[in-house]
Formats: C-alpha cells, sequence, structure tokens
C-alpha cells in the first residue's frame, strides 16, 4: 500500500472567517478541522507519504470562469478565488511544508484540468486519503474520480468539513459506498 493525504481547499477564500465565501469557515471552526487536517499532515509525513495540497484559483476569473456556473458566480467578477493572493493562500493555521505538493484546479474536482493523476502516478500511490472542503463538492468529486481510477478511497471524516452538518453528513452517507470513512484518531490503525 502506498498512501497520499489530498488535502482540498482549506483556503482563506473558504475557510476563514474573513474570506470572501467563507461558506465552510464556522463549521471548520466549530468542528476544529484545521487541527485535525494538521494531525492528518503530520502522520503522513511521518509515515513518508505525500502530502498534496490543493487550492481552488483562477488568474482572470471574468475569463476563466463560465458564467452558467452557479458555483462560481461570486468570484467570476475577480474579488474571490483570485491565485496569488491571500484569499486562495491555505490559512495561516495549517503546517504547509514547502517541500509537499501543489495543486490549483481551475473546478470543483481536483483531477480536472490539473497534474493532480500525474503526481499520484509518480508517486506509486494506491490509497488516497482525503480531506478538506467542502464535503458536498470537492471531496465528493475527488473521492468518486479517485474510486474510479481504481485507488482506495479513505475520507477523513474529521478532516472534513461542509456549509453544515446535514450536507456534511449526506455527503458522509452517500460516500459510504465507494470510500472507507475514518477519522484522523484511527490512522495509526491504516493497513
Amino acid at each position: 500500500m502506498t498512501p497520499a493525504l489530498l488535502v482540498i481547499d482549506p483556503i482563506n477564500d473558504i475557510v476563514h472567517p474573513d474570506g470572501k465565501l467563507a461558506s465552510c469557515a464556522a463549521a471548520v471552526a466549530e468542528h476544529d478541522v484545521l487541527a485535525r487536517i494538521n494531525a492528518a499532515v503530520a502522520h503522513a509525513r511521518a509515515q513518508g507519504w505525500p502530502v498534496i495540497w490543493v487550492s481552488v484559483g483562477f488568474d482572470n476569473p471574468a475569463r476563466e470562469i463560465s458564467p452558467r456556473s452557479k458555483l462560481f458566480a461570486g468570484a467570476r467578477g475577480g474579488a474571490a478565488l483570485r491565485n496569488n493572493t491571500w484569499g486562495t493562500a491555505f490559512h495561516e493555521a495549517l503546517d504547509v511544508a514547502a517541500d509537499d505538493l501543489f495543486i490549483v484546479k481551475p473546478r470543483i474536482n481536483p483531477f480536472y484540468g490539473t497534474k493532480l493523476a500525474v503526481q499520484l502516478a509518480a508517486n506509486d500511490v494506491d490509497t488516497l486519503l482525503i480531506a478538506g472542503v467542502s464535503t458536498t463538492m470537492a471531496v465528493q468529486c475527488a473521492a468518486r474520480d479517485a474510486h474510479d481510477r481504481d485507488l482506495r478511497v479513505i475520507v477523513l471524516t474529521d478532516a472534513c468539513a461542509d456549509r453544515s452538518l446535514v450536507h456534511h453528513q449526506a455527503s458522509l452517507d452517500a460516500l459510504a459506498l465507494i470510500a472507507e470513512l475514518r477519522d484522523t484518531s484511527s490512522l495509526a490503525t491504516l493497513g
């Protein structure tokens, strides 16, 4: 087994209370999700597993976001999710290291239009642990796509969040059909 940890979208615009979208900020704070992500990152590094940080962002949101995108409509004007700004930086409470791997995605799914599959193949990854936001959107997309690429998928339930606990739990219930659901305290028993 060769695992990697995929951490999706814990960027300021989404998880910080001052973020321009801040859709998951309250749930992230209430459930201490950033600390749980850091625990998963520490475990992955101790095991020598790749840690892959994913952020959604655009160089030119008005040109790169479809006017038909309901989800990204708020970012199309250019203030939110602009690459290389505070909004697309990972939250300062996270333990991001320069030698980790990084992906900037142009859509919800971290496999779409990115080098994620190449990075997983280059590191001979067959098991993908997923943390981040939002459970309903990016976590589900990543889990489903990874499943269809024949990867073992493990969703770290307490290291994920959504705009509400109801949405988070409904997503986990759906993901249980294709992924293992674990909390970060069970990482030591991963086999």
